[in-house]
């Protein structure tokens, strides 16, 4: 074999390489792209329930108008956010206000009979469910990208194609921590 054939295979190889590395990073940016897209997909869902939720409380707790209009608020505010931390801010400040609201259910018994209200705090707890299994799988695919920009031979690309890190979604203190339980 000739020395110019050796260095064409060597060159040919390297080409190779840099867009494996390359792609793969662009599949781990767009996979963590995709998972923050369906967190906000869920969080929408979670919205437009809620001012169902509203009128069907309301005609059975009018005197519970603090709650409910807390909920639209923290509702408009999760609508209104700019960016993923904030909505997901705004979004946990909306359970603790739903989890109000299903507590009234338990002082207004023609409530908690009514078909409407257990159909949307079904819709609403299965949609919860979703945001928390979304909020997981970013956090996830944000940890495998970040662990690949930063990591031998893959650092070398993100740093020519300015990769550049990704937030994760954080928990706010609170609620991280365990709830009480008084009897």
């Amino acid at each position: 074999m000739s020395t110019m054939l050796i260095v064409i295979i060597v060159v040919m190889a390297l080409i190779v390489l840099y867009a494996v590395l390359y792609n793969g990073l662009v599949r781990a940016r767009n996979q963590a792209q995709e998972f923050h897209s369906q967190i906000d997909v869920q969080l929408k869902r979670r919205t437009d329930l809620i001012p169902n939720l509203v009128e069907t409380v309301k005609g059975y707790a009018a005197h519970e108008k603090t709650t409910l209009e807390e909920v639209v608020r923290l509702r408009n505010s999760v609508v209104s956010a700019d960016n993923l931390q904030d909505k997901v801010d705004a979004d946990n400040m909306l359970t603790g206000a739903l989890r109000q609201v299903f507590a009234l259910a338990e002082n207004y018994p023609d409530l908690k009979a009514n078909q409407e209200f257990g159909k949307l705090m079904e819709e609403l707890t299965n949609t919860e469910n979703k945001v928390a299994y979304a909020r997981q799988a970013y956090n996830s695919a944000v940890q495998y990208y970040n662990t690949a920009t930063q990591t031998f031979p893959r650092n070398l690309v993100a740093g020519i194609h300015h990769f550049k890190p990704m937030e994760f979604l954080t928990i706010p203190e609170e609620e991280k921590q365990a709830p009480q339980v008084k009897f």
